[in-house]
């Protein structure tokens, strides 16, 4: 939530095939009143329009926990609440993206990327959604939430990634920050491995994510999918320009 309150502001319109801010308005009291599968037919419903699934993710669900997170700091719901509403909204982002038919991605191997927070933070849901996100534009994805460095370094060290995405939601991880994705390049099977990093210090200040070693950052999820193939491509060039 606090990783993302300070994203883009959901437009202030609702033609049929937009995301408007009447529907964060309307969705984010529905997940702290309703179970799971109401809010899950309320979202079938804004699909029914046409509104693709990115934009659902990116304009609808994201703003809704930003919101969340909003009354929860001004004291309108309490810390149960908005954990269970965080819930059902990671609950309808999986349902709706393993319904939606995704593109056809004939070139192989696909771009590898593993997503995550920093260990030990539970505040998971961007990270969810910038993963499915990635999955939907023909990415070979996986995911990683747990406690432990050395887990993480494990999952990077067994398997090929050329992307690894990171997500920090609080200042205070900004200090061991560059130490881990030293690590995390040390003992990537992928030496060439490109990082970006999001959360709402890289979008007060971009320029951060190069000073604790990152390749890039992005504003917007769907900005972060054309940089990292981008930053892919650009690490491939690099090597063959060594050989």
């Amino acid at each position: 939530m606090v990783a993302h309150r300070h994203a883009a502001p959901v437009p202030n319109f609702s033609p049929i095939h937009a995301i408007g801010a009447q529907d964060v308005a309307t969705l984010a009291p529905m997940t702290l009143e309703v179970e799971a599968d109401i809010v899950l037919a309320h979202v079938e419903g804004i699909l029914a329009r046409g509104v693709p699934l990115e934009a659902v993710l990116v304009d609808l669900m994201a703003p809704t926990a930003r919101l969340l997170g909003e009354w929860w700091e001004s004291d309108r719901c309490d810390f149960v609440e908005v954990t269970m509403g965080l819930w059902r909204l990671q609950e309808v982002v999986h349902e709706i993206a393993d319904r939606t038919p995704r593109p056809r991605i004939d070139a192989e191997p696909r771009l590898t990327a593993l997503f995550t927070v920093m260990p030990g933070d539970s505040h998971t849901f961007g990270t969810v959604v910038v993963e499915e996100l990635f999955r939907g534009g023909g990415w070979d994805t996986d995911r990683w939430f747990g406690a432990e460095v050395n887990e993480l370094l494990d999952r990077v060290a067994g398997r090929h990634f050329d992307l690894i995405g990171l997500t920090i939601s609080c200042d205070c991880h900004i200090a061991p920050l560059a130490s881990l994705i030293a690590d995390l390049r040390i003992s990537s099977k992928n030496p060439q491995v490109s990082v970006m990093v999001g959360g709402r210090v890289f979008l007060q200040d971009p320029l951060l994510a190069t000073c604790v070693g990152a390749d890039g950052t992005a504003r917007d999820p769907r900005l972060a999918l054309d940089m990292a193939a981008d930053l892919v491509r650009a690490r491939a060039g690099e090597v063959l320009a060594a050989q």
